[in-house]
């Protein structure tokens, strides 16, 4: 097989859906000789900011001399960045290996009469396991979880920290209809005594964090009980019992990141008694050199763009955008439609007037099937040309689905001088 072929072959499995449970999991893996049993790893879970705390955990590592593997979704520019090295994705040649290797077990799997065919989600998560367990050792992996936690496909390891940055409501056909029922979802990969590392002021999630950690004879750090944060201009102070940090500084906007960084601070010095080249330093130059793609990202100095794709993602960018106030802002969203797009755009809505679009994909949101009093930009690649990057006074965020936040990107990266292209 070449590389386009293995691609095919895994975008094929599609068409088996969301299928939550690990019986198939365990299956492929065990035929593998259970390469997730040879990693030290730490799993992220929650709704939103996963991506973020997964990159933060990687830079400081790899800043610290340590071999890094990532494992993240959904991706931005290419489908390999969801299996990284030292923040490199796979290579196409170790790609086409892992897939050659994976997929007589998969293609066996698909003839047993007692199991369901293999998700495409599966077939992800078993090559990585092989790639980080086997083919490609690393010193640590940052796994993020993909929908929930429980039935996830990830949840097939112990973990050496579990790690909650947010919890919200998001994929509630699958996770339930209450922050509860999600929260329960989330803290279902957490095993006996790893420590339990998390962000909410929700009185309900802690108490669901609090219960399954106790039962689980597993320490709880959460912010702004555990550890604290003081924000000022240009960075933020970090309070422990045992460690105060003092203007610590990001590059990533907003303050939801304030509190994604906090949480990564405290699992770094946790992680730092088996990692003891994670000090101050690598943690402190980890978090400032952390860039995510597709994320509060400015694509010029007056165009961000900000996969913000359900109501607690849209609050924190109407948090980033206040910085703007001074300026004429233009809004443009496109979603998919499993997302609740009245309330993302009545949210949004308090900062300027918001217009949106549609974008090549299977589940984006028709436009006509978005709400009344919105304009509706009929092709977006239009609404980028009117862009004036020279201007002082207006600033664009164009945000919605990552899907469709990958494909503006590219597009902008596409209009960009050769010289300033990001590699």
């Amino acid at each position: 097989m070449n590389y386009q072929e293995c691609l095919n072959w895994i975008h094929s499995r599609l068409k088996f859906g969301i299928k939550p449970g690990l019986e198939r999991m365990l299956w492929m893996l065990n035929e593998l000789g259970n390469p997730q049993n040879n990693l030290s790893a730490v799993h992220i879970v929650g709704t939103n900011g996963k991506g973020s705390t997964t990159s933060y955990l990687q830079h400081i590592f790899s800043q610290a001399g340590y071999h890094v593997g990532t494992f993240t979704s959904p991706y931005i520019v290419d489908f390999r960045e969801r299996i990284s090295i030292d923040g490199e994705m796979i290579s196409e040649p170790d790609f086409v290996t892992l897939v050659e290797k994976v997929k007589p077990i998969v293609d066996a799997l698909d003839k047993m009469p007692d199991f369901e065919a293999a998700t495409e989600f599966e077939v992800i998560t078993v090559l990585m396991f092989e790639y980080f367990g086997h083919q490609h050792p690393v010193d640590i992996a940052f796994i993020e979880a993909g929908m929930g936690g429980l039935y996830d496909s990830t949840n097939v390891f112990k973990a050496l920290a579990v790690i909650c940055p947010s919890i919200g409501l998001d994929h509630q056909a699958v996770l339930g209809e209450t922050y509860k029922e999600i929260a329960a979802q989330k803290v279902g990969v957490l095993k006996e005594g790893v420590p339990f590392i998390y962000a909410s002021e929700r009185e309900d999630v802690v108490e669901v964090f609090e219960k399954n950690a106790q039962q689980n004879k597993s320490q709880t750090y959460r912010l702004n009980k555990d550890f604290h944060v003081t924000l000022h201009k240009g960075g933020f102070d970090y309070t422990s019992q045992t460690v105060r940090m003092t203007n610590v500084r990001l590059s990533m906007k907003g303050e939801h990141q304030v509190s994604n960084a906090s949480l990564v601070i405290t699992a770094a010095l946790l992680l730092s008694e088996d990692y003891p080249k994670v000090d101050e330093k690598s943690i402190r130059q980890g978090l400032l050199q952390t860039k995510w793609a597709g994320r509060t990202e400015l694509m010029a100095p007056n165009v961000m763009i900000d996969g913000a794709h359900n109501n607690e993602s849209i609050t924190a960018l109407v948090d980033v955008l206040k910085s703007y106030k001074d300026k004429n802002i233009h809004i443009l969203l496109a979603a998919i439609n499993t997302k609740p797009v009245d309330s993302m755009l009545s949210i949004l809505s308090q900062v300027a007037p918001v217009q949106v679009t549609s974008f090549d994909y299977p589940t984006a949101l028709n436009l006509t099937d978005y709400p009344k009093g919105y304009h509706r930009v009929q092709k977006w690649q239009d609404w980028l040309d009117e862009i004036d990057e020279q201007s002082e006074k207006d600033f664009y965020i164009i945000t919605g689905s990552l899907y469709f936040i990958s494909q503006v990107r590219q597009e902008l990266l596409s209009r960009q001088p050769r010289q300033n292209k990001e590699k």
